[in-house]
């Protein structure tokens, strides 16, 4: 049997593979030593994006203010504000600012030299904080020695600045200044971000989702912790039933139909026959567009009395399925969802928690009220086709492995707890269980079990009880009361179509939503997941902060951020603001509010910036280091297995290979 020796010493054998001599052991033990001694990359973390993507690449461009902050620093009183909102504008749209400045300057060449002069001090700037190595790495192929010399010139060296100037005059001369100038920007952009968490609900309301995950799946550095939407979509790629039809039915509500068919080549054909041929003659009052993003839709009155058929089509479709799940899984304690069964179709009712309350719409035609949740013929082909659809979509199947593979339910990353709903507790602060086949789950281990769970919903080979518990489960973690990501009794949804008593439409929150106000709460949940309470912090998304209502996005006297980013429209006349995003650079945490954001050429033309207020939650005693951080402690195990080499080579325990 190989002893604890036995299996370092083929460790350290294995390693040498890579490190073959004493001094590459030493080059690179020097190399990291180094890196950890550099300041810690700042980290930027948005909420809640729901499908605006405009808004939320202009969040992505600007840094929530650090780009600004960046200039700030390099020219301090040097530059005018005007001059130092032009530059920040042309860092975030080079191409389209460009247009304009060119637009009627007299004199291209020297606007261009004023510009090359600007974005190089600010790239110097930005450079700081990382190795040569890394810097070089993001510089595009084509300009990458151009950009290296320019950015480590040295002032001071006079012999070398007719080398530097012909640089510039050359890049001008031939023609390649736009080219350079949108190149120095975008490195900017990606200097001045070291790491993105994404705080989840990408998905839903808005129809730029896909556009999102594209440019996710590009970014240099990025995790998500997955929303309740998030879930609800990775659930119907999985070709979950239930939550295909509850995605369609959101996407209808919300105008974005076009959006799934145009991007990810869903077909509802089938889904649009279903509706003309059982409601061509019922008006469907209770299923038009949201009307907060009617006028966004641009959706034509024939097109939206379409989309309106269709809407109610797929919602009695899910309610149908709901029905069935939750009768196949009496363990999700979810019987008080299902709804059909309680209508009284001769009387126009349904009776709800013992009250019969009347029905706004009595129009059932594919409901057999001997068995309510039972699919007609037409409305299984329609599953049938929308579930092959959605799982031989490439598009859609590479959007949601990506969310898998840099996703998880919660992360701990630098002294921070990230997650999107939260963590369910009872009123007396102790965390809320869920019982499932024999054990109990609560705080850390029912996150550790959702998400293991589907992970295999997704992964797991189609046709086991593996597959369709996680399946099951996923829909559990968009829906159920125990979700760390739903974090209310019931979803409401029947009631809030169907019935005009408000108070049937209550979803009452977690008592999470209030105990988070305590500090000591905050503390436990933060020990619950193995982190330091003293140091560390949880950043929150998924409920809006009504700022209009004096509501702080502070909880907990600090321990705890809520940052959803308020980016969809309907959120926001209750808001008042766009919400909030996190800057977490070596200095401290910074609470960015955010403006709400009108288009790319008024942020262009106007130079309007999305930040509207910046404060410091917590300054640290000292200046952090990567030693400091996850990524540094990895390095510093690194750095210890190569000393450990390094001893090895000269004892003579292992050979030098030259």
């Amino acid at each position: 049997m190989e002893t604890k020796e036995d299996l370092k010493l083929r460790y350290l054998e294995l390693l040498s593979e890579k490190y073959p001599t004493i001094a590459a052991a030493a080059t690179e033990i020097i190399n990291l030593q180094a890196i950890l001694s550099l300041p810690k990359g700042t980290e930027h973390a948005l909420s809640d994006i729901h499908g605006e993507a405009e808004q939320f690449f202009h969040v992505l461009k600007n840094g929530s203010g650090a780009v600004r902050s960046k200039i700030d620093d390099a020219f301090g009183n040097e530059l005018s504000i005007r001059d130092k909102k032009v530059l920040a504008t042309l860092i975030y749209y080079p191409e389209q600012k460009l247009n304009l400045m060119l637009k009627d300057e007299p004199n291209p060449e020297d606007m261009y030299k004023t510009i090359f002069s600007r974005l190089i001090r600010v790239c110097q700037h930005c450079q700081t904080k990382y190795t040569r190595s890394k810097v070089r790495k993001a510089m595009p192929e084509d300009f990458r020695y151009i950009m290296e010399e320019l950015i480590y010139e040295q002032a001071d060296i006079a012999n070398k600045e007719a080398y530097y100037n012909e640089i510039v005059n050359t890049i001008i001369r031939i023609g390649r200044a736009r080219e350079f100038v949108v190149a120095m920007c975008n490195l900017i952009q990606r200097l001045v971000i070291d790491h993105l968490h994404i705080v989840g609900d990408i998905f839903d309301r808005g129809p730029g989702a896909p556009a999102i995950m594209d440019r996710l799946m590009n970014y240099h550095s990025v995790d998500i912790q997955w929303g309740n939407h998030d879930i609800l979509w990775m659930a119907a790629a999985a070709g979950h039933p239930v939550s295909i039809a509850t995605v369609i039915r959101i996407s209808a509500r919300y105008g974005n139909l076009d959006t799934l068919e145009d991007e990810y080549g869903i077909n509802f054909m089938p889904l649009a026959r279903l509706a003309q041929t059982y409601y061509a003659d019922d008006p469907c009052s209770l299923f038009n567009i949201h009307h907060v993003e009617r006028e966004s839709t641009g959706v034509g009155q024939v097109e939206e009395r379409l989309n309106e058929k269709m809407h109610k089509a797929i919602s009695i479709i899910q309610f149908k399925l709901e029905g069935q799940l939750i009768a196949s899984r009496p363990e999700f304690g979810m019987d008080d969802r299902r709804l059909l069964h309680r209508i009284d179709f001769e009387k126009g009712t349904i009776t709800l928690y013992g009250k019969e309350y009347k029905l706004l719409d009595t129009n059932f035609p594919t409901i057999d009220p001997k068995d309510p949740y039972k699919l007609n013929e037409e409305e299984e082909l329609v599953m049938e086709k929308l579930i092959h659809s959605i799982k031989s979509c490439e598009k859609l199947q590479k959007h949601i492995a990506f969310m898998f593979n840099h996703g998880s339910l919660y992360l701990c990353y630098n002294d921070i707890l990230y997650y999107h709903g939260c963590i369910p507790m009872n009123p007396d602060g102790s965390f809320k269980e869920l019982s499932l086949y024999g054990k109990s789950y609560s705080g850390k281990s029912l996150c550790d079990y959702l998400e293991s769970w589907a992970r295999r919903g997704f992964y797991a080979a189609e046709g086991t009880p593996e597959k369709d518990l996680g399946r099951d489960l996923m829909w559990y973690t968009w829906t159920g009361s125990r979700s760390p990501l739903f974090g209310k009794d019931r979803m409401t949804t029947f009631e809030r179509y169907f019935v005009g008593e408000k108070e049937t439409h209550e979803e009452h929150k977690d008592p999470y939503y209030k105990l988070y106000e305590d500090e000591e709460i905050c503390s436990k949940i933060l020990t619950e997941f193995g982190m330091n309470p003293e140091i560390s912090h949880i950043v929150n998304g998924h409920v809006p902060v009504k700022t209009k209502k004096g509501e702080k996005p502070i909880k907990g006297n600090g321990k705890l951020l809520v940052i959803d980013g308020g980016f969809s429209k309907a959120y926001q006349p209750t808001t008042g603001i766009a919400g909030y995003t996190l800057i977490y650079n070596s200095y401290g945490l910074k609470l960015v509010t955010l403006e709400p954001f009108e288009s790319v050429e008024k942020a262009v033309r106007d130079e309007t910036d999305i930040r509207s207020d910046t404060r410091l939650v917590a300054r640290t005693e000292k200046r952090k280091r990567v030693a400091d951080t996850n990524r540094g402690r990895e390095l510093a195990r690194d750095k210890q297995h190569l000393e450990e080499l390094l001893a090895a080579y000269r004892s003579g325990l292992i050979r030098e290979k030259r």
